[in-house]
Parts: structure tokens; C-alpha cells; sequence
């Protein structure tokens, strides 16, 4: 099996710059969430970034062609699942809660990893796991006496984005960063149109505001989402871009664990933006699973007990 060359330094640097610029831009999901759905928002984001994207293979940046189909085919799919809990959770909880049961991720793909990769586990990383569970407890605070399905969706977020983590390093290594932006943004952009064309067909009843930004149809005029579908379409290519080239570069397990600096901007934003606070409980569970993530990535530069 070839080797593949790591920069671990560069790949922490594109993962701080991609989640500075994300913990921004995600906080506007709550803002169109009042106006459009979620199939017409990734629709019409699409549509906005797919030629974004081309720009940058022209500029020199990369190539679209992919050299697995196949590979590409997969991954952009699983971040395609993956943004789709996403999102759906940003519209329906704080910032804070939604980044927690995504960052879920990085315990997914130590599991992933020693389960099917055969990554050796050791207490450590084990302890890493709990802490990173217990933390995720904490923010999220699920109640239950009152269960909601709608704490899930961030975990589900969570364990495919793992999987897309883990297939951009493993299948996806020597592949255009564009080529695999285009993919994710293709898969994306028709997974909307398809959501659109269901429910034209088959239309649901939509909540008002934000609770009904799953099930709601095609909304016209879009005005007022407008602004934020660009700063997401724009800030998303560039985030993502960094992103890619973070797993490209470096080991998944170890860079991972710098998406956590996310949870310090987006909630940082979500303050200054819309006054969300948190509470002890959740600021400990921050500090939790920043601390599972900085284990877990230690444990993997090393031993891997």
C-alpha cells in the first residue's frame, strides 16, 4: 500500500481557519430557517456554489475530474447525509447543542477505526470516549421524561460525517480537493431538488418559522434568505475547501480533533449575534469534549493505548 505523506502542522492550520470562518456562517441558519426550507435552502445554496467551485479549478486550484468515481460518488454522499441532520438541527436548537451532537464525529471514527480498520484502542482513548459521551450529555441535556427525536438528528450529523472523515483520508487521499467540493456540492444541490419534487408532490404540513424548515416546500419570493443563502454558499466552499485539505493532509484521529475550535466560535458568534448564553453544565461539557478530542488525538500520534 502506497504511503501517504502527512503535514500535520498545515492540516491543523486549514481546520482552525475552516471552523472560524463555519462557527460564523452556520449561525445564519437560524435567521432563513424563518423564511425558506431546508431542501430549497441547500437547493438553491448549491446553485450559487457549484459555479464557485469551478472557478477555483479554473484559477488553478484543482480539477474537477475525479479520479474514482466511485470514491467520490461515496463520499460526497455521506457528507451529503451528513449536512442534512445538520442543518435540520441548527434550525431546532441553539448553536451550542447542535455543534455537541456533531462532534460526536470524532468518537465515531476511533470507533470506526478499531472496529473495522483495526486500530488498536488502549484504556486512554477508551476514557477519551466517555469523557467525550459525558460532555455531549451535558449540552445537549436531554430530558428523559420528555423525549425528542430532535436531539438525534446532531448525533446522526455526527456518525456520518465520521464516516465522510474517515472515506476522504482512506478512499479519497489522492483526489482533487475540488473534485471532491464539487461532488459534495453536486450530491447536495440534487438531494434539495428531490426533497423540492416530494413535496410538490406530496406536500406536508409546515409549522410556521423555523419548526417548519424540514417539511416546508418551495418558497417564492426568497428575498429575505437570499443574503444568508450567499454568506453560506460563499463562506461553505471556502470553509469546506480547508476542510477537505485538512483530512487530506493529516491522520483523521488527530484532525479531528481541531474541529473542536468550533465550539468555541460558533457559540462565540451566537453571543454576540443573538445573545444565547450557556449554562455551567454546558460550558463543562464544551471543555469535555474538547478535552476527549485532545486525548484522542494524542493517543494516536503515539502508542495508541
Amino acid at each position: 500500500m502506497q504511503d501517504i505523506a502527512t503535514r500535520p502542522l498545515s492540516a491543523a492550520l486549514f481546520m482552525i481557519g475552516a471552523m472560524l470562518i463555519i462557527g460564523g456562517i452556520d449561525n445564519v441558519i437560524v435567521l432563513l430557517a424563518e423564511e425558506i426550507g431546508l431542501w430549497q435552502f441547500h437547493f438553491t445554496r448549491a446553485l450559487v456554489a457549484i459555479p464557485l467551485v469551478v472557478a477555483l479549478s479554473v484559477i488553478g486550484l484543482g480539477t474537477l475530474r475525479p479520479r474514482r468515481w466511485w470514491a467520490v460518488g461515496v463520499r460526497s454522499g455521506l457528507v451529503a447525509i451528513s449536512m442534512l441532520f445538520y442543518f435540520s438541527a441548527l434550525a431546532l436548537m441553539p448553536i451550542a447543542q447542535a455543534l455537541a451532537g456533531l462532534f460526536t464525529s470524532p468518537i465515531f471514527i476511533l470507533i470506526i477505526t478499531a472496529l473495522f480498520l483495526r486500530q488498536k484502542i488502549g484504556p486512554w482513548r477508551i476514557l477519551a470516549v466517555t469523557l467525550g459521551f459525558m460532555g455531549i450529555l451535558l449540552v445537549l441535556q436531554p430530558d428523559p421524561s420528555n423525549f425528542s427525536w430532535v436531539t438525534l438528528l446532531p448525533m446522526a450529523g455526527g456518525f456520518f460525517y465520521a464516516l465522510s472523515a474517515i472515506s476522504t483520508r482512506t478512499l479519497c487521499a489522492g483526489e482533487s480537493t475540488v473534485s471532491l467540493l464539487a461532488g459534495m456540492w453536486v450530491t447536495l444541490g440534487t438531494l434539495g431538488a428531490i426533497g423540492l419534487i416530494v413535496l410538490q408532490i406530496w406536500p406536508l404540513d409546515s409549522a410556521p418559522g423555523s419548526e417548519g424548515f424540514v417539511t416546508r416546500a418551495w418558497v417564492w419570493p426568497i428575498w429575505t434568505a437570499a443574503p444568508f443563502v450567499l454568506i453560506q454558499a460563499f463562506g461553505s466552499v471556502v470553509g469546506v475547501f480547508m476542510i477537505v485539505k485538512a483530512y487530506q493532509l493529516g491522520e483523521p484521529s488527530q484532525v479531528a480533533v481541531f474541529e473542536y475550535s468550533v465550539m468555541i466560535f460558533g457559540p462565540l458568534y451566537a453571543l454576540v449575534l443573538f445573545g444565547q448564553t450557556l449554562d455551567t453544565l454546558q460550558l463543562a461539557g464544551i471543555g469535555l469534549i474538547v478535552v476527549a478530542g485532545v486525548v484522542i488525538a494524542l493517543r494516536a500520534r503515539g502508542s495508541g493505548t
